[in-house]
């Protein structure tokens, strides 16, 4: 961040098996980081391992959240789906870390369930659990935007995540909600220029509440 002045905020991805993993945790810190970011599916970290225990208890020293990628894998030529069930997660939730479930663990399925079914319950759990709504436009998910609005277990609970770079790919585009948007309404989100603005614009046109928008800054402890 000292090299780049225009960087206010970034998330560290370290490898938890690192001989150094400790020691990075409080690097990234120290230079501003505030998250740590996984994709355990590709990156073979299963969350439940427990020798990943004194990484969390430092991630809960140190107050960094982790954002956890739930859910099947399909962004990759290769991944190991088991490691992305989110009752994975429970290791480092039990521990005190935040955590983060990305796009609220909508695909796939872990022992003969849903993986979407299988974190809910969590919700009540675990008050330390969020999910990010990252992912929720793409043509594979639709309906699950609304389906997420509608659930009493994520009241309070949703932070907004763009996936970049998806969200400014064809998975994702304003005219995949004719029957929730008018045609004016998504002519207007897709002359929008700046991907991430047309983003954010199509996420609140389908009804995602300000303070989706505005949790990340608490959540992260950002002032």
């Amino acid at each position: 961040m000292q090299r780049y002045p225009d960087l206010f905020y970034f998330g560290a991805s370290i490898n938890p098996f690192r001989k150094d993993a400790l020691e990075r945790l409080e690097q990234a810190k120290q230079q501003g980081a505030v998250l740590v970011k996984w994709i355990p599916n590709i990156q073979h970290i299963d969350p439940a391992d427990p020798q990943l225990a004194p990484f969390y208890r430092k991630m809960h020293e140190l107050g960094l959240p982790l954002l956890s990628h739930t859910g099947q894998e399909r962004s990759f030529s290769a991944a190991n789906d088991a490691f992305g069930d989110p009752r994975r997660l429970a290791l480092p939730l039990s521990l005190g870390v935040t955590v983060i479930a990305g796009h609220i663990a909508t695909t796939g399925i872990n022992h003969g369930e849903d993986n979407y079914q299988r974190i809910l319950p969590m919700f009540a759990q675990h008050p330390n659990l969020y999910a990010d709504i990252s992912s929720l436009t793409q043509i594979n998910k639709l309906g699950y935007m609304a389906k997420a609005l509608r659930e009493p277990r994520l009241q309070g609970r949703l932070l907004y995540g763009s996936d970049f770079p998806l969200s400014n790919m064809i998975l994702s585009s304003v005219w995949y909600f004719p029957l929730n948007l008018g045609k004016d309404e998504m002519r207007r989100i897709n002359a929008i220029p700046n991907h991430w603005d047309r983003d954010v614009a199509l996420k609140q046109a389908l009804g995602l509440p300000p303070e989706v928008f505005t949790r990340s800054a608490a959540v992260l402890g950002i002032r």
